[in-house]
């Protein structure tokens, strides 16, 4: 197993082979202005126009009906559904299912559809498009992998503008294609996988749920922790909070849950752990943590008040867990690689403070 050197790719623009080609024809008889690709339809509405879309070596084997949400993002699922059954959308000139599985060189023929116009985004400052760009500790022609910071979301909603997806796009306006791999909690720092193209989006989730990935937590928690506590196997369950809140708890009707722990270090009243989760539910570690009667450092959801007010007395900051770690095996080579990346300076000076007590009572 090598550790793989980060591998900065220059990004090119211009057609690329394989690139989805658009072929636009307008009606016979109508106003140029009328055969626009897109036009106003009422305010606050866009009319899609007729396209031809041809599919490139990327999106091979991608179910119809994804291709389409993927081609006309923000109209309803029902409307595209719709078009199908009715044979508006065309395969090679050919009445088409949403289950069609579609080729490399087929032409889909895209009828004109009406959406909703998206209210202007706030757009992310060249600023954090910096400092995400300097947080990328490895990346080739088919993947990158992020050293996210804490606090930022992996994709923006809930009330959040952007996050680190949408940086990634607003600072690479010419990559065709930019999917999270999986996700990392707001107030999580460390590793994130990001696909630059569909397959290794496929291969990399497809090498998740077939457990080949293996990442690797560090987190302080509160107290001494057991050298015999190895793993914790506790079922959770997802629920909502009276303020609407969702959390999770170890409960016998959640879904079965695997994480394993060891401990790298004993410090004054807390000791920091590498936990590695088997699955992957929300909150794993988080809770199994919680479970075993040690909680995460700097948790608002679950450390209780008086053990998060002496953390916070201590200099404590923020949530002191961080993805330091992933394993896996590259798209199309194959090889088998480590990564790791550092903590931030707020979990780092916390962790030397928390030492140079420990060895000034000795």
């Amino acid at each position: 197993m090598s550790k793989a050197p980060r591998n900065r790719q220059t990004q090119r623009s211009g057609p690329r082979r394989g690139q989805v080609v658009q072929h636009r024809k307008p009606a016979t008889g109508t106003r140029p202005q009328q055969a626009s690709a897109q036009s106003e339809a009422k305010t606050g509405e866009v009319r899609q126009g007729v396209r031809r879309v041809t599919v490139d070596e990327d999106n091979e084997g991608q179910r119809l009906d994804n291709f389409l949400l993927a081609q006309l993002r923000g109209v309803p699922k029902s409307i595209i559904y719709r078009v199908i059954r009715k044979g508006e959308v065309r395969v090679n000139k050919g009445r088409v299912k949403p289950d069609t599985r579609l080729k490399s060189g087929d032409e889909v023929r895209i009828p004109p559809v009406t959406r909703k116009e998206k209210p202007e985004q706030v757009a992310p400052g060249s600023r954090v498009q910096g400092v995400m760009e300097g947080a990328i500790v490895f990346e080739n022609e088919q993947m990158l992998v992020v050293n996210k910071p804490a606090g930022i979301a992996v994709h923006g909603g809930s009330g959040l503008s952007f996050g680190l997806i949408e940086v990634l796009r607003s600072a690479r306006p010419d990559a065709r294609f930019l999917e999270l791999v999986h996700r990392l909690d707001r107030d999580t720092s460390g590793l994130v996988m990001v696909a630059k193209k569909r397959s290794a989006l496929r291969y990399l989730q497809d090498e998740l749920r077939h457990k080949r990935i293996r990442k690797h937590y560090h987190a302080l928690v509160a107290g001494d922790w057991p050298d015999g506590l190895r793993r914790v196997e506790q079922p959770l369950l997802r629920y909502e909070m009276p303020n609407g809140e969702r959390r999770v708890r170890v409960d016998e009707a959640g879904k079965e849950s695997l994480t394993t722990f060891r401990c790298l270090s004993a410090f004054s009243g807390y000791s920091l752990v590498e936990a590695s989760p088997v699955t992957g539910r929300t909150h794993q570690i988080r809770v199994h943590a919680l479970w075993a009667g040690h909680p995460i450092a700097g948790d608002d959801k679950y450390m209780d008040d008086v053990s998060m007010k002496a953390f916070r007395a201590a200099g404590g900051q923020r949530l002191m867990l961080h993805a330091r770690a992933l394993e896996f095996s590259l798209p199309v080579t194959g090889e088998a690689v480590r990564l790791e990346a550092p903590y931030d300076d707020a979990f780092q000076q916390f962790l030397d403070r928390l030492a140079s007590r420990r060895n000034s009572s000795r």
